[in-house]
């Protein structure tokens, strides 16, 4: 894991060079076809040195969700365990790791109509009588929440009410699609983060370079896409994308096209930060490689 520009992909390489693994991306960008330069997706060299799966399973204007991730990861997973090989997952899309590690929800969304009703309720009858109403059908709940805790104790009504099923019967399902493997997990960044905002200034105007924009102009030559898509919507294109369109000059999609990656590298950041049991490596450390194999007692 690790923010983008961080060094995740040549970490990656080198792992799969050394030992019997194979790659999983994680990332909801590298899914589409013919978007190549701005995702910094790995090069055809790079995949022969290291095939990556869930890479280029989707056309820009098909939609891909941390549900479909997931599903499709799980069975990859099996399929390179059944092989007697370890499953890397390497990317930055901090959602679909989470919808990997914790499963997803099957809580039912919000009913603002519900919720003012429960109010209502409880404004007439005080929350320790819906408490005790909740205890009858899930005392499980119940138990972990206080009747002084309105906020939580609706959302557990609102889902019996809602759904027909207890929260406690959402939570323990969701519980048992929990994926059986031995997670190690780590992220990868610069210890000086001005330098990550260096790479990823020099690393997007290396992809102008490469010819990036020749790449967003045959995306938006085919009318069927467009900015509410979730291909477009991705960083560097939604801005040579309003290039393309005249709504920005060039330098100004430059300039925006740097911000919204140090933008996307800060949210990254921000779930890493509080990422439960991960193991950090400096980008610039010479030993990362021997650092990982010997936590994962690969060597």
């Amino acid at each position: 894991m690790g923010p983008t520009a961080s060094g995740k992909t040549d970490l990656a390489i080198a792992l799969a060079e050394h030992h019997n693994c194979e790659l999983i991306s994680v990332d909801s960008a590298l899914v589409y076809r013919g978007m190549n330069i701005g995702t910094a997706k790995p090069t055809t060299q790079e995949q022969l040195r290291a095939p990556h799966r869930l890479i280029d399973i989707r056309d820009p204007s098909e939609p891909y969700s941390a549900a479909d991730f997931r599903t499709d990861a799980l069975a990859h997973m099996a399929e390179i365990t059944a092989a007697g090989k370890t499953p890397v997952l390497v990317g930055g899309t901090m959602l679909y790791f989470k919808a990997l590690l914790e499963g997803l929800s099957s809580l039912p969304s919000a009913d603002p109509q519900i919720r003012e009703q429960i109010a209502a309720e409880a404004a007439d009858k005080g929350w320790q009588t819906l408490h005790d109403e909740l205890a009858q059908v899930d005392p499980v709940a119940a138990a972990r929440i206080h009747p002084n805790d309105p906020q939580r104790l609706n959302r557990a009504i609102e889902v019996y009410r809602i759904s027909g099923e207890t929260m406690t019967s959402h939570l323990e399902r969701q519980q048992q699609t929990m994926p059986e493997y031995r997670f190690v997990q780590f992220a990868i960044a610069p210890a000086d983060r001005s330098m990550l905002h260096e790479r990823i200034e020099r690393r997007f105007k290396l992809m102008l370079e490469a010819g990036f924009q020749a790449e967003v102009e045959a995306l938006f030559k085919r009318k069927e896409l467009h900015t509410e898509l979730p291909s477009i919507r991705s960083v560097g294109y939604r801005q040579m994308w309003s290039y393309l369109a005249g709504d920005l000059d060039y330098d100004e999609m430059v300039f925006r096209g740097i911000v919204a990656t140090r933008q996307l590298a800060k949210r990254q950041m921000t779930w890493l930060n509080g990422w439960p049991d991960v193991h950090w490596l400096d980008t610039h450390s010479e030993t990362n490689l021997a650092d990982l194999l010997s936590i994962c007692s690969l060597r």
